[in-house]
């Protein structure tokens, strides 16, 4: 099943898109990589539905992604001891350490590292910005604030310090439980939550250990302020809109998310816009055109894959909601002036040989017109080095490791195949042909270009380039 367009889709499994029969459907509709959400459901609801996108891996013959998304710290208040209050603006309000209910006047926050981090002037955000609090006076073990936006405070509702650098790990002990069942299972990437700084994605990666791909989840402002460490140390990004909205200005998030798509194409990082894409479809068979056009401005910066949440997890319509996503980004790739925009964005590229061969294979494909270019890889860098270029022919990405294979599901233009280690350059040319025939990307006749790497099967190799013509 070859997918006519190269912006992928990632949906999020949930009550709504649980049964095998339903993320079978889902895969049918565009589907290459679905999310597991661990801020909810159990390590049982998990592996249920993990087994299920294996059989219709292995009933399709198709590689998919398998995306286990951590939850991270996440800072809550404590309880009220009517359950709710009422906070006016102007109000004053005490947050402490003290676990006690809290009241009127008062309310617990148990966590030590948010009052290390407190300020006069730091701005705290209760329950996604619904309520607003600006610290007046501090210590470590409480702060004194003034209410600038009022509202409902209730038990447990979240908080955010969006200018403040917190002294906490990204990964709790509850990520750490859920990160060895996901690599145990197989996940192919692990995302991290609440990542404010390189250190976080270091120590995440240690952890994983090379069994998984490193996706960051950009959601603090202090990640923005770092970006070009974090990317440089992740193997994939996702611009999460939800968090990254509530803690900065809605107007911000926009230029954001473009500079993160043409900072992770540079680097030829795989990138993910996520949240809220499609968000009307929870509820309703059809999205709103703003909306569709959220999505088509996605695709149209490049991005590699675009994402459902709860329209999928949870919505009322989750096939729907991936045919839609579907056909805009397909009706993106058909425009004009979508292949002007991204051969407009220049890359730079590094003085080495793989690089030269990517670069040069993209070139050469598009000169002699062409239907594939075929990447032999085996670790995937042959593969990201030539969607970093964002050529006009389809990527055919052959490998004999199955775990590249479906890790590489994430990324544009690429249509992965699990084949085997090829053994000289007439067989190496001979299954390049055969299998871009087999899989629809080229016809009797065509042209092929093909990328590869010698000694066979070295990682990081790429040093070849051959064109091909498919046998008649």
């Amino acid at each position: 099943m070859r997918r006519q367009r190269s912006a992928k889709i990632v949906a999020t499994l949930g009550p709504a898109s649980s049964s095998p029969e339903q993320i079978r459907r889902l895969f049918d509709a565009g589907v290459v990589v679905f999310r597991l959400n661990f801020s909810h459901g159990t390590h049982t609801d998990h592996l249920a539905r993990l087994q299920a996108i294996r059989e219709v891996e292995s009933d399709t013959g198709r590689p998919i992604g398998i995306l286990a998304d951590l939850q991270g710290p996440k800072l809550r208040l404590g309880t009220f001891a009517e359950g709710s209050i009422e906070l006016a603006a102007g109000a004053r309000f005490r947050l402490d350490l003290d676990r006690r209910p809290g009241d009127q006047n008062r309310a617990p926050l148990p966590h030590p590292e948010i009052f290390q981090a407190l300020e006069p002037g730091t701005e705290l955000l209760v329950d996604d910005g619904k309520v607003r609090l600006e610290t007046e006076r501090c210590c470590a073990e409480y702060a004194e604030t003034r209410c600038l936006v009022g509202g409902v405070l209730s038990d447990r509702k979240g908080v955010n310090v969006p200018h403040a650098v917190l002294p906490i790990s990204a990964i709790t002990e509850k990520d750490r439980a859920d990160l060895a069942f996901a690599l145990d299972q197989g996940a192919d990437w692990i995302a991290f939550s609440f990542v404010q700084r390189p250190d976080d994605v270091a120590e995440g990666r240690k952890l994983v250990a090379g069994r998984a791909g490193v996706l960051v989840k950009l959601e603090k402002p202090a990640a923005i302020a770092r970006l070009a460490e974090i990317i440089e140390q992740a193997d994939a990004v996702m611009v999460a809109r939800g968090d990254l909205g509530v803690e900065m200005p809605p107007e911000d998030v926009p230029s954001v998310q473009k500079h993160v798509v043409h900072a992770c194409r540079m680097a030829g990082k795989p990138v993910i816009v996520a949240t809220q894409m499609l968000e009307s479809m929870v509820f309703s068979p059809t999205p709103t055109r703003a909306e569709a056009s959220d999505v088509a401005t996605a695709v149209y910066d490049g991005a590699d894959a675009v994402m459902l949440s709860a329209e999928t997890a949870t919505g009322r319509y989750p096939v729907e909601a991936v045919l839609m996503m579907d056909r805009i980004a397909c009706r993106v790739q058909e425009d004009p002036l979508y292949r002007q925009m991204l051969e407009g964005m220049r890359v730079d590229h590094e003085h080495t040989a793989p690089d030269a061969i990517s670069a040069a294979a993209c070139q050469v494909a598009g000169v002699v017109d062409a239907a594939a270019i075929v990447s032999y890889t085996t670790s995937g860098a042959t593969a990201l080095r030539a969607a970093r270029e964002r050529p006009r022919a389809p990527i055919l990405v052959l490998t004999s490791q199955l775990a590249t294979a479906r890790r590489l599901a994430l990324l544009w233009g690429a249509h992965c195949v699990h084949a085997r280690d090829v053994k000289n350059f007439t067989d190496m040319v001979q299954n390049a042909a055969r299998i871009a025939h087999r899989e629809g990307l080229a016809k009797p006749g065509q042209r092929i270009v093909v990328t590869a790497g010698v000694p066979f099967g070295t990682p990081g190799a790429t040093n070849v380039l051959r064109i091909a013509w498919v046998d008649r």
